[in-house]
């Protein structure tokens, strides 16, 4: 992971975090929740319109929080 991307990540889950999100999720990912349990789709389809070039941003953001790669290496291994 690039230093941009790593930054980029961080300041994503700072700012869930600031609208009272989980401190580790990404905001898609919290979209792609909030599409799941039916409470609210236009952060959904607004981010995956931004992210146009990735077929659904979001669901693949929680993907990744599910599979825990947004974890240093060393913490996968122990996740299971």
């Amino acid at each position: 992971m690039t230093y941009v991307r790593k930054v980029a990540t961080a300041l994503d889950q700072l700012v869930n975090a600031l609208f009272n999100g989980w401190p580790d999720e990404s905001i898609s990912a919290r979209a792609w929740r909030w599409h799941r349990d039916a409470q609210r789709n236009w952060p959904r389809a607004l981010i995956n319109m931004l992210f146009f070039w990735q077929r659904d941003h979001c669901y693949s953001a929680y993907d990744n929080e599910c599979k825990r790669r947004h974890l240093a290496p060393e913490y996968r291994k122990t996740v299971k």
